[in-house]
């Protein structure tokens, strides 16, 4: 898949997901058969319901569908769009990650040294988390990608 089409169909994507009210966090567009599959993810502060996802979904239909009109880049190709939110796999990246997982148990490294503790906050500047009892502070310079721990209760 030519990079070029996937950023041609994210720069019709993003502002469609971003008027919606989201933020796109991935999209791919691959080969499956005849058609192409488009998938987007997306997340928001809340949080994404299956309303979400078919609110999303139509608006992204919609801005595809608009953009074929005038030569867009599925005019002369069909396609299958998949929207849906990212898993609790998902590396921890960008600072609305680590705020959107507060209270959460994560490994992550801290200045190239591992590190399991909770999520106390999480702003601008970084994260503070709760390591065997103690607060520890980092800025996102310091982290490496986090990833949420799966907890059984």
């Amino acid at each position: 898949m030519a990079s070029k089409q996937q950023a041609e169909v994210e720069t019709i994507v993003a502002p469609a997901v971003a008027k919606a009210g989201f933020d796109l966090e991935g999209l791919t567009v691959t080969k499956a058969g005849r058609r192409l599959l488009v998938r987007v993810l997306v997340d928001s502060d809340e949080g994404v319901s299956l309303d979400d996802v078919a609110l999303v979904s139509k608006a992204i239909s919609k801005a595809l569908d608009s953009a074929d009109g005038t030569g867009g880049p599925f005019a002369d190709a069909a396609y299958t769009l998949e929207v849906s939110s990212p898993g609790v796999d998902r590396p921890l990246t960008e600072p609305r990650h680590w705020r959107r997982n507060i209270g959460r148990l994560v490994a992550v490294h801290i200045g190239g040294e591992p590190v399991t503790g909770r999520v106390a906050a999480a702003d601008e500047r970084g994260i503070e988390l709760e390591v065997d009892g103690e607060s520890r502070s980092a800025t996102y310079a310091e982290l490496g990608s986090g990833k949420v721990q799966i907890e059984l209760r």
